[in-house]
């Protein structure tokens, strides 16, 4: 069986959130899964010495015109969030607490809830009672929730996949991995899967 579709991405990244709306159906369409792997640009930026794009003169006014129009390009709902960029932790550790209480297909519809809630209706995931309250629309444990992103066994699986990342050499969200050939950026999807249909050019 083929190998999965490496997925990484930030929860802060329009772009990673324009490209999870894609991803599974490409792959499918290829009988891949896909594996997902929220992780943290900050320790990224940290290493290349990047910075989000809507922070940058010039680039940020460009980025902002060009993802609304990418998104109706996509049609996918698309809301500029405030504040841009969020901090990703709480989204990015609660995605990790379902993970491993439920395993990698719940944590991804949760991950496609914040996503959707993050860009899609433009609310602040920043904050962990706003990660509950969308716990609390899916049916799920908001308690047992704020408490288990807490933990230690789920802080360590958010720095050891984003550890993993920097050292596969995933330097942006998103970032997809097939075979071990990279493809960043949501505007390369269409590459990833002409790859997967002839395993190169």
């Amino acid at each position: 069986m083929a190998a999965p579709v490496e997925f990484y991405f930030d929860f802060a990244s329009p772009y990673g959130y324009l490209a999870s709306t894609q991803i599974d159906a490409i792959a499918e369409r290829h009988g891949r899964s896909v594996d997902w792997h929220p992780m943290l640009l900050g320790a990224v930026f940290r290493v290349t010495g990047g910075q989000p794009l809507t922070g940058i003169p010039m680039k940020g006014e460009y980025t902002a015109h060009d993802l609304l129009r990418f998104a109706g390009f996509l049609d996918v709902p698309f809301r500029m969030p405030d504040p841009m960029p969020m901090h990703p932790v709480a989204a990015a550790r609660a995605y990790y607490w379902r993970e491993q209480a439920e395993g990698p297909g719940p944590a991804k519809v949760f991950a496609k809830a914040m996503l959707h809630a993050h860009f899609g209706e433009g609310r602040d995931l920043s904050r962990p009672d706003a990660i509950a309250e969308l716990a609390d629309a899916a049916g799920l444990d908001s308690k047992a929730m704020l408490e288990g992103m807490q933990s230690q066994s789920v802080k360590e699986r958010l720095r050891s996949v984003t550890e993993e990342a920097i050292g596969k050499g995933v330097f942006g969200s998103p970032f997809v991995i097939v075979d071990g050939e990279g493809f960043w950026g949501a505007d390369r999807l269409d590459q990833v899967e002409r790859w997967l249909t002839t395993g190169g050019w």
